[in-house]
């Protein structure tokens, strides 16, 4: 392997993944609006920095013939970011659209590449896997939220306040991406990710969507 494969390797990519998904749940977290207009911009940022991560560690850290996974999900992520961004497209069914769309895709991608991880008795096959299952558990948790969902609530001495649909799916992109954030974080700091084979430089991503 070159050079510059040695110096920038799949733990760089997991801790890059973690700090980007940190960002975007603490943009999430402590934002007062939860609107789809402001979901949206922190899952484009996201998506597209995430994908810009995957294209460069496909090219630096990864041998030419297992890159399908980090090139494919690079692709997803910065598709999905870019019609994220477009300002006429931030509506409330949109968010669902986009985001579920997004978290299926890349999920399913991410435990596919696990899968064959696996196979090949992969180091890094488990976080792939447990990523890629954290992708479709957001978009489960998505789809069931029911169409057009508001609920009012009083809290004791603050007032009346009302809970909608697209309250909660932006608060469970931000849990996603702190969950993300936690567990790469752990698997790019893991001391034994140093002493990485060629085949574990193979395995995709340990991270989607996200």
């Amino acid at each position: 392997m070159s050079a510059p494969a040695r110096a920038f390797t799949v733990r760089h990519i997991q801790l890059l993944r973690a700090a980007f998904a940190a960002i975007a749940a603490l943009m999430v977290t402590f934002s007062s609006d939860h609107s789809a207009a402001v979901g949206l911009s922190v899952f484009s940022g996201f998506a597209i920095v995430t994908g810009f991560v995957l294209a460069l560690g496909a090219w630096l850290a990864v041998e030419p013939g297992r890159r399908w996974s980090y090139v494919l999900l690079a692709v997803i992520d910065g598709l999905a970011g870019m019609v994220a961004g477009i300002p006429l497209l931030r509506t409330e069914d949109m968010f669902f659209i986009i985001v579920v769309s997004w978290a299926i895709l890349s999920g399913v991608v991410e435990i596919i590449a696990g899968l064959r991880g696996r196979r090949e008795d992969d180091p890094l096959a488990r976080d792939a896997l447990l990523i890629g299952g954290l992708g479709i558990l957001l978009a489960v948790a998505l789809l069931l939220i029911p169409a057009g969902f508001s609920s009012d609530y009083t809290v004791d001495e603050a007032g009346t306040f009302q809970l909608t649909g697209i309250i909660l799916g932006v608060g469970m992109l931000g849990g996603y991406a702190a969950l993300v954030a936690v567990f790469l974080g752990i698997a790019g700091l893991t001391p034994s990710r140093d002493a990485q084979t060629p085949a574990a430089d193979a395995a995709p991503l340990s991270g989607g969507a996200a």
